[in-house]
């Protein structure tokens, strides 16, 4: 994710969390509601509505999009074809791509790759008979991928961003001048961790901690920021917990563990990169049905790849 939603840079690192948004004004109107478009919204449920027209009107609202360089392509299909009905999603899984047919919906959006690499680079998968299937699946029945992930991270603000806060009911907690630290009421880490939990639908995460520890600073990034991203946020904004999606473990957890041993009150909880990302499909579905209500927009989430014995 991007942290200042600035001009971005997209590489793989990216997945960074809304760090600046003191520019908007009613910053927690926008953080309540998907995005309205103010130019064209199809309303009409008998219009042919293409990929490339869903695709533009999205792209309406965000700074400098399309992007150079961007990996939000198409992974299958192409932006003429009419679009009988879209699904949002982490990954455009075989059992998602699935359950699109079994719904008559032909658009699938989905945030991270399909084709198991940053890029979606399928050279290297030409023989490969797991690709071979998925990619024949999705042609036979003329089904759409587009990867919405520079983009949805370049609104301002951020639409995973949005939806995380929302979804943990933490809209409140968010100010401008300080982004992504948030001020919540004091808990205990094992309480915080449960809340987490139940709001985000995990079974586990990961952490590190004294449960009994009084949390009322978070730092919050979500998907992958990356080992150096995460320890320089720490260093400079001194939380209580950093919660993020997911870590190196030779990186974040052994700063944590360091600082810990110095006698530092600072704790680590992993949600994983689904459960802290997924939120923004769910926001992605709420602006397709507030800006194309004629065409059915479902949210699946497409579970975890993981799995804690």
């Amino acid at each position: 994710m991007n942290s200042n939603l600035s001009p971005i840079n997209h590489n793989p690192d990216r997945r960074k969390f809304i760090t600046q948004l003191s520019a908007l004004a009613g910053t927690a109107a926008l953080l309540s509601t998907p995005f309205a478009v103010d130019a064209i919204t199809f309303t009409n449920p008998d219009e042919h509505i293409t990929v490339g027209q869903i695709i533009d009107l999205f792209m309406k609202q965000v700074p400098g999009a399309p992007f150079p360089n961007t990996v939000d392509t198409l992974k299958s299909g192409n932006r003429d074809i009419v679009v009988t009905g879209i699904i949002t999603t982490m990954f455009a899984t075989i059992g998602i791509i699935e359950k699109a047919i079994s719904l008559g919906a032909n658009f699938i959006i989905a945030h991270e790759p399909t084709f198991y690499n940053h890029a979606d680079e399928t050279a290297w998968l030409a023989s490969d008979d797991i690709f071979q299937y998925k990619k024949q699946l999705l042609d036979k029945h003329n089904i759409v991928i587009w990867r919405n992930h520079d983009t949805i991270h370049s609104l301002k603000p951020d639409g995973v961003g949005i939806g995380l806060l929302k979804q943990l009911d933490w809209v409140s907690y968010y100010k401008p001048e300080t982004g992504n630290l948030l001020t919540i009421p004091s808990t205990s880490l094992s309480s915080l961790i449960e809340t987490l939990k139940k709001k985000l639908k995990i079974e586990k995460v990961r952490y590190i901690g004294d449960p009994s520890q009084s949390c009322q600073k978070v730092l919050l990034l979500p998907g992958a920021a990356g080992g150096k991203r995460q320890i320089t946020e720490m260093s400079t904004k001194k939380p209580d917990v950093l919660i993020c999606g997911e870590i190196s473990e030779w990186e974040t957890a052994e700063y944590v563990r360091d600082a810990q041993a110095k006698g530092d009150k600072l704790s680590l909880i992993v949600l994983g990169h689904i459960a802290s990302e997924e939120p923004g499909s769910e926001f992605m579905t709420g602006w397709l049905k507030q800006n194309v209500p004629g065409i059915k927009a479902t949210h699946i989430h497409p579970g975890n790849s993981l799995a804690f014995m």
